[in-house]
């Protein structure tokens, strides 16, 4: 099998954990599928009114259903799998680690298919699981929609924002060996944080594959352009103003592609 170390159009990073291709792309599959099957799930039992778990209140239910999904990526980014492929779960996080030189960028597209077709069938496995109330207007396969206060210009911005300033605290933390294993849980916080603050407005997606699957499924795809090149535009965005920090300020290159951080990269960085 071909292996490739992580390199991208900036510098290379110290990692030297090989990259298996299409192997770890079945990974961020599978780890992609659990997530929204979990996200699903959640909607499920947390949101839907014929619920014995359900939350009262909308703000408390959107908050509760981000504190699950914060806890479940936690787990799939420090689970084994998520270890081998880097549990990017999100085409605009692959393409922000490419775009800082932290990850091949051939296997960009591999990954992107893998997350979106993983969003799919996460998605569907929870129809399957939970029956056709997963189906009914009032969860929609849990897709989220906008406010209607609020127009697209102002949805893209915050799609896009979410997206540019966790793409900088993804490079901070990797970019820094001694922290970086501390990435998961803020990773957790801050997909949390997005969508108790936004789950109301924009509706807190901040990543194409969280969307694709219940758009799809539910036929609610109006808005699903938004939801997919939102966040790709600010992952760009955000990898253009860590490269700038890394030209005027000496920021240091990510020195992984893994969410979990790397131990090899801090043996390396110490030689």
């Amino acid at each position: 099998m071909l292996r490739e170390q992580a390199t991208g159009p900036a510098a290379a990073p110290s990692d030297r954990r090989p990259l298996y291709g299409l192997a770890d792309a079945a990974w961020e599959f599978v780890l992609t599928s659990v997530l929204l099957y979990c996200v699903v799930t959640a909607a499920r039992w947390l949101t839907s009114p014929d619920s014995p778990l359900a939350v009262e209140g909308t703000w408390a239910a959107t908050a509760t259903v981000g504190v699950v999904v914060g806890i479940v990526l936690v787990v799939l980014i420090t689970s084994p799998p998520g270890r081998c492929s880097g549990a990017h779960m999100n085409p605009a996080i692959s393409l922000a680690l490419w775009l800082m030189g932290a990850f091949p960028g051939r296997y960009v597209p591999a990954y992107a298919t893998a997350q979106l077709a993983g969003s799919v069938a996460g998605t569907a496995l929870g129809r399957l699981c939970w029956g056709p109330v997963v189906a009914r207007s009032s969860l929609r396969y849990a897709a989220v929609h906008p406010n209607p206060a609020w127009n697209t210009t102002a949805l893209v911005i915050a799609e896009a924002g979410c997206l540019m300033l966790v793409v900088l605290m993804v490079g901070f933390f990797l970019a820094h060996p001694t922290i970086s294993r501390w990435l998961p849980y803020a990773v957790g916080t801050a997909t949390a944080l997005i969508i108790t603050v936004l789950g109301g407005w924009s509706g807190g997606s901040a990543n194409p594959a969280r969307q694709l699957g219940p758009a799809l499924l539910s036929g609610g795809t109006q808005l699903l352009w938004v939801y997919l090149a939102a966040p790709l535009i600010g992952a760009s965005l955000g990898a253009a103003a860590y490269c700038l920090f890394q030209r005027r300020l000496g920021v240091p290159t990510p020195c992984t592609y893994r969410l979990c951080g790397s131990d090899d990269a801090l043996r390396n960085r110490a030689r």
